[in-house]
């Protein structure tokens, strides 16, 4: 039995350079990964790259009240937005009781982050009553008649024969007719594929539409007057347009089409925004659609979005379309041709990349408890981070220093090893992070660069407790090579336990703060689980492969493992004196 031990261990003696090839080719491949994706440098946080500071000032809705739960479910909401659109670091939290203060690090989809960070998201679905290109007041035509009474405005946002033509929300492809240009964004059934029907039009003019939905008691010449003098072109008239209205109100509202402002006047809402389940940016592969919000219904949502279409199928132009509208203004007026059911929807129609995730990530993490208005906007510059930076790096590099130095008079040729063993471990380091920055949006900040510092000491440690474990091997009469081996399960043991202990410590860190101390607890958690991947695969084997060098096997005195030096002593062994008589005097008496 012990002759087949024997012949195994020797086997796996004899081939450390599997693993040295092993951890070679991990590099390699992580390399090639990082230059492949061109990302060759580690994404900095705000306080190393730069970026915005906002200030939000919360505002009671109806309904809803400044408090801290409202207060801490908007600051989640904000935290997952701005992470959902790729900006890592970017701090949420609360200052006093009606503030909130984000901090946006420079790079990219900041600028959308910005702009939609403290946006409250309220969605409906709305039926259009009337709809027409906006400019000022006395340009543009005004409803021919009163929203809510029984004939119809009729606008000239309905294109006439040859003209352009908005999209349809049917059962259909979202392409627009043959040589029309979509002034809108069209809604389809995301179950259903098929031609699209060409929208009702007329050469004499707009179609008249049949109806419209109950005013609900408003004012008819009060909405009239203000549709009237309505111009969307003016960011102060966008503001006010709409204000204050509630779910079941007519109410006013502009959009944006393809460059082009539109006035609204809009029924009450049929589908809230709450109802909206799932949404999600994708880009249509199979059609000329580009990119699209798809969007999942809740239950009830769906019955209600089933049956508001089916109304407005009904009717013709514009009263068969119905208005997108988020947080005030309309992103999208299609028209609908048939009931769309099932619970699926797409929203497509000249969207960009940006504008579709940006809007998918609104829908996907719902509306905010309260409205903020935007107190200030702050650039923040790199200097005084980069001067920390460089202090940082400078005691780094100075530590760095100080170990070595330590190694080389102490170890003498076993810090080669160990200088070895940290250039592999800071070539994983950096390479990781700079691939975990597109991957999962891990930023480097300074507390992160701090994290890494110290991570230096734990994994000079590694190497310490395993030289040591040698020396008392040959302290106790042994070789090197069957030192090199009988040291190593009692050194793994050990860095085994002083690892986990701070990879447990990381974790408890990472999980119980905020902000940039996580960054500091991410860092010492990568670095420390790469500590173990180094010392197992790359110290170990090179330690195998030294020991058969004759520096180190015969205990050169810049080797570091002299045994003289080290205080060794020669084996104890037993001795047996030979057998004979007894020599002194002899005892007369005995004789």
């Amino acid at each position: 039995m012990a002759a087949p031990k024997r012949g195994r261990s020797a086997s796996a003696q004899s081939k450390p350079g599997r693993s040295l090839v092993l951890i070679l080719i991990a590099i390699v491949a992580l390399a090639g990964g990082m230059f492949a994706s061109g990302h060759t440098t580690p994404r900095l946080g705000i306080d190393l790259a730069g970026g915005t500071s906002i200030t939000l000032k919360a505002k009671a809705d109806q309904g809803s009240a400044i408090n801290k739960a409202n207060m801490d479910t908007a600051v989640d909401i904000m935290n997952r937005r701005v992470n959902g659109l790729g900006v890592s670091e970017a701090e949420v939290q609360t200052q006093g009781t009606d503030n909130i203060i984000v901090n946006i690090p420079k790079g990219t989809n900041s600028k959308e982050a910005q702009q939609q960070v403290g946006t409250t998201a309220k969605l409906y679905f709305r039926p259009v009553l009337a709809s027409e290109p906006s400019g000022p007041a006395g340009k543009s035509p005004s409803p021919s008649a009163s929203p809510s009474g029984g004939s119809s405005p009729n606008p000239s946002a309905s294109p006439s024969a040859g003209g352009s033509s908005k999209p349809k929300a049917s059962s259909g492809s979202t392409s627009p007719t043959a040589g029309a240009t979509s002034q809108g964004r069209a809604v389809t059934d995301a179950l259903k594929a098929g031609p699209t029907p060409s929208p009702n039009s007329s050469s004499s003019g707009s179609p008249k539409p049949s109806g419209s939905p109950s005013a609900g008691g408003a004012d008819t010449s009060k909405i009239q007057a203000q549709y009237a003098a309505l111009d969307c072109t003016k960011p102060a008239d966008r503001a006010n347009a709409g204000k204050k209205a509630k779910p079941g109100d007519i109410t006013l509202a502009c959009g944006k089409i393809n460059g082009t402002w539109y006035k609204y006047v809009l029924g009450p809402a049929a589908v809230d925004g709450t109802e909206v389940k799932k949404a999600q940016a994708v880009f249509d592969t199979q059609g000329a659609s580009g990119w699209q919000v798809q969007m999942t219904f809740t239950g009830g949502g769906a019955k209600k979005f089933a049956d508001i279409t089916g109304e407005l199928a009904k009717k013709q132009q514009p009263q068969n379309e119905f208005g997108i509208v988020l947080d005030g203004e309309v992103v999208s007026s299609p028209f609908v041709q048939q009931a769309i059911t099932g619970g699926q929807a797409e929203i497509s129609g000249s969207f960009k990349q940006d504008e579709a995730q940006s809007l998918a990530n609104v829908l996907s993490y719902g509306a905010l408890p309260l409205s903020f208005q935007e107190q200030s906007v702050t650039t923040v510059t790199a200097a005084l981070g980069g001067e920390q930076l460089r202090a940082g790096l400078l005691a780094g590099a100075i530590g760095l220093a100080l170990v070595v130095l330590y190694l080389v008079v102490y170890y003498r040729g076993l810090s080669l090893v160990a200088m070895a063993s940290l250039l592999v471990s800071a070539i994983l380091t950096y390479v990781i992070m700079a691939l975990l920055g597109p991957a999962i949006h891990f930023a480097l900040n300074l507390p992160a660069v701090c994290g890494a510092i110290v991570a230096i000491g734990i994994t000079a440690d590694s190497f310490i407790v395993y030289f040591e474990r040698i020396r008392d091997e040959i302290r106790e009469g042994r070789t090197l090579r069957p030192a090199v081996e009988r040291a190593w399960p009692r050194a793994r043991r050990t860095i085994l336990v002083s690892d986990f202990v701070s990879f447990l410590a990381a974790a408890v860190l990472f999980i119980v703060t905020v902000g940039k101390v996580q960054g500091f607890a991410f860092t010492l958690g990568l670095t420390t689980l790469l500590d173990v991947v180094v010392v197992f695969f790359f110290t170990k084997p090179l330690m195998t492969l030294l020991a058969r060098r004759k520096f180190f096997a015969d205990g050169h005195k810049w080797s570091g493992l002299d045994p003289k030096g080290l205080g060794a002593k020669p084996p104890l062994r037993r001795t047996r004196r030979p057998a004979g008589p007894l020599s002194g005097p002899v005892d007369p008496k005995e004789a």
